[in-house]
């Protein structure tokens, strides 16, 4: 996977859901680029609810000028929120990695998941696998 080299301090993505998902695995913050589909709303996920990317935005002719390219890769390498997000994505990474071990969140909800088809599962209502993120 390209994303986990040491080399790579940002991603710019268009934001679709393998790429977002890819993202959070590697730990590594995003800058954002969305064109359609699922993907402005995977961008604001990243940028306003996980806090781990920036948003590229085009100016009123819809051009992307190096200028902003160059002002949002600052912004998440070196700028004030910088740390912040190098944080947050690395927490990310290993709560998507303690999610898919054995006994995980990911493992118990899919082997809860066959259960249920195969109907021999009790729903227990107060069964939750949320994750809460500090901000």
């Amino acid at each position: 996977m390209v994303l986990t080299h040491p080399s790579i301090s940002c991603f710019l993505s268009h934001c679709g859901w393998n790429s977002t998902l890819e993202t959070i695995a590697a730990g590594v913050p995003v800058i954002a680029y969305p064109q359609w589909t699922d993907q402005p709303t995977n961008a604001k996920l990243i940028v306003d609810v996980l806090r781990i990317g920036v948003r590229l935005r085009p100016n009123q002719d819809g051009i992307v000028t190096n200028e902003e390219v160059e002002k949002s890769i600052e912004e998440i390498t070196v700028g004030p929120r910088a740390e912040e997000v190098k944080k947050t994505a690395a927490e990310l990474k290993q709560l998507a990695q303690k999610a898919v071990v054995k006994g995980g969140s990911s493992d118990s909800n899919i082997q809860w998941f066959v259960d249920e088809i195969k109907g021999n599962s009790i729903t227990d209502p107060s069964r939750s696998t949320a994750v809460q993120l500090n901000h």
